[in-house]
């Protein structure tokens, strides 16, 4: 057992931390954490950009290399084929055919049955930290992550203070070292505040650690101040990732517009008005040669514009979530505000398209835009309840419906879940390559289960997938080489 002490000082600008020494015990490759007070120094040293924060000589407890035998490993791109997967100090060591022999110190761990795969990025998380630790916090949401077998997660600005300006950004990083079970990588706002009128300092917060600028749940409705924003993001190659709505069109909206919401009462949002928005940005990075990214796409239309922007020369990338190619608006009236986010869930013609987009390299990423809220304020009704839903433990599963239904191949599915987000914001994730930091996810496809958001590692339970019978299940989960999460260990 290694204990490895990292320390958190408190900051002016954030809310009051009290300065504490945040102890990692690794058990038997398990990470676990506890809190104790501190003052005083650590020196505790990060692996990667901002993983979790170890010491690089103790992760790996007396032994040279880690071999996950007898496993079929899928690394898009790269290998598809029953292999073993050598890891040494926290990092790919190679990846080799089942009959060469490990060496004698080798801790083999047999997984025979399961898929071996690099671990998945998710590009779009709501942390909640700081500000909302009530809804979620850095700990709760990398340990579902963990569970739901991602190992790099992407964690949007609209906290509270904002993460429009270093010390924001600072701070999510250090409290990431200290509580994290995943890498984080925070975006910053493009707006200060997100509120659409001022710029953030850009160069200061890809400085300081942001991959990317995004007012997400907020669009940037200004057309000047947006041009603005994606010539200096260009400049700076920041990725720009978009929330496509016309709120003028949206309005007090809380579901999609259409036969449903006029046969419920309720005021719809219409698609027309994010295809707009996708227009709009589409052609303020041909104009400034930004790289856009849009966020969560929930339309047949954009979709289409997508797919002629990319075939244009356009710097463009796209991301559908789980619930966006699984429900459409009709299971509304079943699930209530389960079912309510932003975009909402469109007709079953978007929900075609969008996995259509997907299968055909028009969609790059799977992407969850996991919202976790408190459970009492899902229950204020679909009119006041907050928009979003979790979906860090029921992306996988819910992908692989597709797989199994014909419609996306399995590579293609892991590769939207792994190199291709990766891809998108230029992170070094989403491989097995030799060389690369181990994050890897094993999985049993033929394993079925239940949603019980009860079982969930988040604080939100905000989930319309109460109760499905799901197959494909991850079984275990290594951040640099270290079992961040094992099924057995469920609540």
């Amino acid at each position: 057992m290694q204990i490895i002490g990292v320390a958190i000082m408190g900051d002016s600008r954030m809310p009051a931390v009290r300065s504490m020494l945040m102890v990692v015990t690794v058990v038997n490759g398990v990470v676990a954490h506890r809190k104790a007070p501190f003052v005083g120094r650590s020196d505790g040293r990060s692996l990667g950009r901002w993983g979790l924060m170890v010491n690089r000589e103790n992760r790996v407890e007396k032994r040279s290399v880690l071999v996950l035998m007898g496993g079929w490993v899928l690394d898009p791109g790269r290998s598809n084929r029953e292999a073993d997967v050598w890891i040494k100090d926290g990092v790919i060591d190679a990846v080799v055919t089942p009959d060469t022999s490990p060496p004698a110190t080798a801790e083999c761990v047999d997984v025979t049955g399961l898929l071996v795969l690099p671990g998945f990025v998710d590009l779009h998380v709501h942390l909640r930290e700081p500000g909302h630790e009530y809804k979620e916090t850095i700990a709760t949401g990398t340990a579902a992550a963990a569970a739901g077998g991602f190992t790099t997660v992407c964690c949007m600005p609209n906290t509270k203070p904002v993460n429009d300006d270093i010390t924001v950004t600072g701070w999510i990083i250090e409290r990431t070292k200290a509580t994290a079970s995943a890498h984080v990588y925070p975006i910053g706002a493009i707006t200060l505040g997100s509120a659409g009128r001022e710029l953030a300092d850009f160069r200061t917060l890809k400085q300081a650690g942001c991959v990317a600028l995004s007012d997400d749940g907020r669009p940037v409705m200004g057309d000047e101040i947006m041009r603005r924003a994606m010539q200096s993001a260009a400049e700076l190659d920041l990725p720009v990732i978009a929330h496509c709505e016309d709120t003028m069109a949206s309005g007090c909206g809380c579901m999609n517009d259409g036969p449903v919401s006029r046969a419920m009462g309720w005021r719809g949002m219409p698609g027309d008005g994010e295809d707009r928005m996708i227009a709009r940005d589409i052609r303020l990075a041909r104009e400034t040669g930004a790289r856009l990214h849009v966020a969560h796409l929930s339309t047949a239309g954009g979709v289409e514009m997508v797919r002629k922007a990319k075939s244009d020369g356009v710097r463009i990338t796209a991301e559908v979530c789980p619930h966006h190619f699984t429900l459409t608006d009709e299971a509304v009236p079943t699930y209530g505000a389960n079912a309510k986010m932003n975009p909402p869930l469109r007709s079953e013609r978007d929900r075609t398209a969008l996995i259509e987009g997907l299968a055909d390299g028009t969609i790059d990423a799977i992407a969850t835009d996991h919202a976790p809220h408190a459970e009492y304020e899902k229950q204020w009704g679909m009119n006041r309840a907050p928009f979003g839903v979790v979906g860090l433990e029921t992306a996988f599963a819910l992908t692989q419906r597709l797989v199994q239904q014909g419609r996306l191949t399995l590579e293609r599915a892991i590769t939207c879940l792994t190199s291709a987000p990766a891809a998108v914001l230029g992170l070094q994730k989403g491989t097995l390559e030799p060389g690369v930091v181990a994050d890897v996810t094993l999985i049993d496809l033929e394993a079925s289960w239940t949603v019980h958001p009860e079982r969930f590692r988040s604080k939100g339970r905000n989930t319309p997938f109460v109760g499905w019978a799901l197959q494909g299940q991850v079984i275990r989960t290594l951040v640099a080489g270290v079992t961040v999460y094992q099924r057995h260990q469920a609540r």
